[in-house]
C-alpha cells in the first residue's frame, strides 16, 4: 500500500513539499478552485473544482513540471519525480465531495503519520485548522 511509505518518500523533505504545495496554490481561484489536499511522504491527493477553459491534464502537468523542475534544482537531478499518469474521480453529489475531502485530509492518520488530520502541516486540513478556510468561501 502507498501509505506505507514505498517509495523514495522525497517529499519527506519540508523543501520539497513546500514546492508541492506552491505549485498547487499557484493558479487557485485562477484555473481551478482548491478544495482539499494533502502531501504524503510518496505521493499527493488533490481535490479541486475545475473552471472552465482549463482541462485537467493541463493543470496536472503544470503541476508535475513545474515541482519536479524546482525539487530536481535543489537535489541537483535530472531524475523523474512524478509518476507519468494520475488517477482521477469525478464527484457526484454533495456526499461525495464530502467524502473525499474526509478521505484526503484523513490520510496522515490512516498512513499513521499523526495523531490529527490538522497536525499534519500539508494539508488542508492545516490550513484549516490555521483560520484559513482551503476550501473557499461558504463552506
Amino acid at each position: 500500500m502507498i501509505d506505507e511509505g514505498r517509495g523514495a518518500c522525497i517529499l519527506r523533505n519540508d523543501a520539497y513539499a513546500i514546492v508541492v504545495r506552491t505549485a498547487l496554490e499557484h493558479f487557485d481561484g485562477e484555473r481551478y478552485r482548491l478544495i482539499a489536499w494533502v502531501i504524503m511522504p510518496n505521493h499527493v491527493h488533490v481535490l479541486i473544482e475545475q473552471l472552465e477553459g482549463f482541462p485537467l491534464g493541463d493543470i496536472v502537468r503544470g503541476w508535475k513540471s513545474f515541482s519536479a523542475k524546482e525539487i530536481n534544482k535543489v537535489r541537483g537531478l535530472r531524475d523523474a519525480v512524478w509518476a507519468p499518469d494520475y488517477h482521477d474521480r469525478y464527484i457526484r453529489d454533495g456526499r461525495h465531495l464530502g467524502d473525499a475531502v474526509a478521505y484526503i485530509e484523513n490520510k496522515p492518520i490512516n498512513a499513521r503519520l499523526v495523531k490529527q488530520a490538522r497536525d499534519w502541516p500539508y494539508s488542508s486540513a492545516a490550513v484549516t485548522n490555521a483560520g484559513v478556510d482551503a476550501r473557499g468561501p461558504g463552506n
